[in-house]
This record gives C-alpha cells, structure tokens and sequence, in this order.
C-alpha cells in the first residue's frame, strides 16, 4: 500500500468519479443510505444508549458501504446484509478493532459536543430547525454559526477516522495504525480534501438553500417537500460513493474504469 499526493483539482475529479459510480446501481446505493438513515434515527430513539450505538457501529457501516462499491463496480449483487461484512466476514480481530474504533469514535464525538455546548445554546437551535415559520436573520446568523463551531470541531476527527475503518479491515492495521494512516493521507492531501468538501458543502447546503428561497419567492413553497428530500438524498448518496474514489485516490489503488470516458 502505497500513499499518493494528489492535485487540489483531484477533489473535483473525485465527486466524478462518485457520480460514475453511483450509475452503475442507483437503486442499490439509494437503497443501503436509506437503510444507514433508517437504522439511525431508529437506534436514536432508544434512551442514552441510542446515540452511543450508531457511533460505535458507524466504522463497521462504512466498511459495508465500501465494500458495496467494490462489489458493485465488479458486477455483483449487494443485498443489505453487507453492512455486516466487516463484523461478520473477518475474523474476531478485526471486529475488535473495528468495535475499538467504533468506541474511540463515540468518545471523541462525545467530547466535542461537550466543547461545541460552551459556544452554541442548543434548546434555541433545535426550535429553529424544526420550526415551519420562516427563520429571523438573527436565528440564520445563530444557526450558520453554530453549523461552523461544530464542523470546525469536527475537522481534526473526521481526518483520523476517514479512512481508519477500511485501514482496519482490508490492510489489517491496527486502530492506532489506521487512526494515524488516515490523518497522514488526509493531511497529505489536504488541498484536494478543502476542494471536495467546498463543492459538496454547495450541493448539500447551498443548493438547496436556493431552490427554497426560489420556490418560497415565486409562492410554491407547498413544493418544497416534494424536491429539497429527493434531491438531498441522491446528493448524499454521490458523496457517499465518492467516498470510494478518495481511497482509491490516496492509496494507489486503481478504481475500476475511472477514465473521464467513464465519468462523462
């Protein structure tokens, strides 16, 4: 396994790559981030241990969606039991580990959103985001702040924990090995990183932000829940399956046919 230095631009070409990707079977990428979504909420209604469960499971989650992509640019049928691959399919070490990470990863999302109350008034957020009134430019100005404290936060854990859970399973590293790979090629290739977030933080949050204030303007806000959750949800799924194309990216591997022919 080799890491590879990449070019800011690379960042653009990813997102290509995860559209490529996802045509190859929309449905069953649709399909397993719906499942991912469903599973979430579900576990989050269960009392203090919700949360701490979709946590400490997410790295075995995004093992099971990496490995849909592998299977789906071979060809292959993906049912939903994949999410279950990197606890089922590798040994008992390598669930250990991915539990390990699973717990590494809900301690630090804990620790920071112990940091991000000291800034931000969450019972004034949650009204604001679940309000059907249009928001004041005061509570807008709140909100976007309180979005930036908290991806700011979120930075530095999302550079050791984007690649640790595949570093686990498919290069056999250790969780500290993987936490430390992951942060090296994220840093490494940081202005192809700054790029991919900046393109994906406008299809996921501005665009949609336009199309309401579009529909809102033109008095067709009844048509608002019939566009923005379609639209977010195929977004999402692009980025997700772009997340493949950053690994293959950053760790010399070749993604299946990711000429621009194959993108166009």
């Amino acid at each position: 396994m080799l890491l590879n230095q990449t070019k800011a631009t690379d960042g653009y070409l990813w997102i290509r790559q995860g559209l490529w990707l996802f045509k190859k079977n929309p449905l069953t990428f649709l399909m397993l981030v719906f499942l991912y979504i469903f599973i979430a909420q579900f576990a989050i209604l269960i009392p203090v241990f919700g949360v701490f469960l979709v946590l400490l499971l997410t790295p075995a989650l995004t093992v099971g969606f990496m490995t849909a992509c592998q299977r789906v640019i071979r060809g292959e049928r993906v049912f939903p039991t994949i999410y279950l691959v990197g606890l089922r399919e590798h040994g008992p070490v390598i669930r250990k580990n991915l539990l390990g990470l699973g717990t590494i990863y809900a301690f630090l999302v804990l620790i920071l959103s112990l940091i991000a109350s000291a800034f931000i008034d969450f019972q004034q957020l949650i009204p604001l985001l679940t309000e059907q009134n249009p928001p004041t430019i005061r509570e807008v100005k709140d909100l976007y702040f309180g979005l930036g404290v908290g991806v700011l936060l979120y930075i530095p854990v999302a550079m050791v924990m984007w690649f640790a859970p595949v570093l686990i399973v498919w290069e056999k590293m250790s969780v500290a090995q993987a936490l430390f790979s992951s942060w090296v090629a994220c840093w490494s290739n940081r202005a192809a990183f700054i790029f991919y977030l900046l393109i994906w933080a406008v299809f996921i949050v501005v665009v949609p932000f336009l199309i309401e204030a579009f529909l809102d303007g033109i008095g067709l806000r009844v048509a608002i829940p019939f566009l923005i959750p379609p639209y977010s949800m195929a977004a999402l799924t692009v980025m997700y399956c772009s997340f493949f194309a950053t690994w293959k990216a950053c760790f010399n591997k070749e993604l299946a046919e990711p000429t621009e022919q194959s993108v166009n």
